[in-house]
């Protein structure tokens, strides 16, 4: 089996048309390994023309060799591209943790496993979109048939992007369309290297098209152009604005899954050993650094118990979070992806104490967390750090940190807690701890968010529908009201009598 990027190669091209191809202006961005702040690889600055060039290529397979392709035929291709990325799923893990520094256990564990696994899903999905029939009357026959959108782009984030990729392209796949990705250009090397495997699937030439660059250049150039009629973007609530606006002349279609500030609800009756857990690890620490969408950085917890939850969390992290190398196996944590993101969580950190939140544990930074001679001193690390006595209305509380940050705030009863919970503009997902049944099923029902996880936390699968209420953006990844989404739906109408 070849390796997809050779030892020591420099550099990475575009994708487009089946085979790579250089920017077209030749510039180039270094991807800084945030375990040690070195460059291994440089990826491409793509502009206007290399999206002009990828949409090109995915309107031609479009219309080509893809639009009549029968279903049976597109899952067939999409299982054989599940087995490749299982061939290459080593290399691709070491990819993905060398450009963003997600720990290579949890790679190897979670993320790989599961885009071949959702590519499979998806397999199993496309021969399955069927249309209906109307009964309007007796002398007519009504029916509709869901057809494929055409040339979609997506943008997938720095933080998960091959999982990302594989609930969106998947989809869009199954669906009958053809796809142009704009990956975020902190970690695009594996974006653009899974790509040719799409290829080797036997996949045609243009139906998956991969253009690095930076958002403002390559992004917008995506998101305006009038040949692509939806984006699919995962990312930031501020991004998610400036691309609707940059949509709206287009009339495209959007589906948004953005940003949140989740709260996670310990009540008194939870079982402790399962919270502390719930609360801690599973939620925001060791999910990639914090550096997720839907981590728990809202700790609600029953005042009656506030202190000796606290008191377990940091036995339990100190313990279970070992800060280091991505490529480490024994990492469970790793560093913030990228320099800007790393001054940002700092940032942060000062400013919750500013506020009058306490540092329960943690709050250290880059070297603070080795020896001097360690090869991560020059690394992005930031401590597992934990605020007490917080705040609602703080901003460390309200704003998305994206780090390995939570804030403890106690609550009375309840209605407080619901309160609490739904005080903020997000709502991507939810935990509650409880034992009592009535009260999860309250909670369910009133907790304005996408998710609600009871008695667990951050748990995604690919056959259940995945987004949020508010300013977490609409629509959905994953199952098949996502496959939906990359559908338009045609109604026909014969008249019998």
């Amino acid at each position: 089996m070849t390796t997809l990027l050779s030892p020591n190669q420099e550099r990475i091209d575009n994708w487009i048309g089946g085979r790579r191809v250089p920017p077209a202006a030749g510039g180039y961005l270094d991807s800084v390994n945030p375990s040690n702040a070195e460059v291994w690889i440089q990826v491409p600055s793509g502009d206007a023309d290399d999206i002009a060039a990828a949409v090109n290529a995915a309107r031609n397979a479009f219309e080509g060799p893809w639009r009549s392709l029968p279903a049976m035929n597109r899952a067939g291709l999409l299982r054989a591209a599940a087995i490749e990325v299982a061939k290459h799923a080593e290399e691709l893990a070491t990819i993905e943790c060398r450009d963003n520094g997600k720990p290579i256990a949890e790679a190897r564990v979670g993320d790989l496993p599961s885009v071949s696994e959702m590519l499979n899903y998806w397999a199993g999905a496309a021969d399955k979109l069927h249309g209906e029939t109307v009964q309007v009357s007796p002398t007519s026959f009504n029916f509709t048939i869901h057809e494929p959108i055409g040339v979609v782009g997506i943008i997938v984030p720095w933080n998960s992007p091959l999982a990302i990729l594989a609930a969106k392209v998947g989809a869009a796949l199954a669906a009958g369309n053809t796809v142009v990705l704009k990956p975020a250009e902190q970690a695009a090397a594996s974006i653009l290297t899974i790509a040719e495997l799409f290829d080797a699937a036997g996949f045609p030439p243009g139906v998956v098209n991969v253009v690095s660059g930076l958002g403002e250049v390559a992004g917008d150039a995506l998101v305006s152009h009038p040949e692509v009629r939806k984006i699919a973007f995962t990312g930031s609530t501020e991004t998610g604005r400036r691309i609707s606006e940059r949509a709206a002349p287009g009339l495209k279609q959007l589906a948004f899954e953005l940003g949140g500030k989740s709260p996670n609800i310990v009540f008194a009756d939870a079982d402790l050993d399962l919270a502390t857990v719930g609360a801690s690890t599973a939620a925001v620490f060791t999910g990639g650094a914090g550096q997720t969408c839907v981590a728990g950085s809202r700790l609600l917890i029953h005042a009656s118990i506030y202190d000796e939850l606290l008191e377990r969390i940091e036995q339990h992290v100190s313990s279970a979070v070992r800060l280091g190398d991505a490529l480490d196996p024994a990492t469970t944590m790793g560093p913030i992806a990228f320099v800007e993101q790393f001054e940002k969580v700092k940032s942060y950190i000062e400013l919750g104490q500013s506020e009058g939140a306490e540092i329960a544990f943690g709050g250290r930074f880059g070297a603070d967390n080795f020896e001097a001679n360690s090869t991560n001193a020059r690394g992005y690390f930031v401590a597992p750090t934990l605020f007490r006595g917080a705040h609602n209305d703080m901003r460390v509380c309200q704003e998305e940190i994206f780090g390995p940050v939570t804030c403890a705030i106690p609550f009375e009863d309840d209605d407080e807690a619901l309160a609490l919970a739904n005080g903020t503009r997000f709502g991507l997902a939810s935990g509650v701890w409880t034992s009592d049944l009535k009260r999860a099923h309250r909670f369910i029902r009133d907790i304005q968010a996408g998710a609600v996880w009871v008695n667990t936390y951050r748990r995604i699968h690919w056959a259940v529908p995945f987004g949020g209420f508010k300013d977490s953006g609409y629509g959905r990844d994953s199952g098949l009201e996502s496959l939906r989404g990359y559908q338009q739906t045609k109604s026909a109408w014969i008249e019998l009598g």
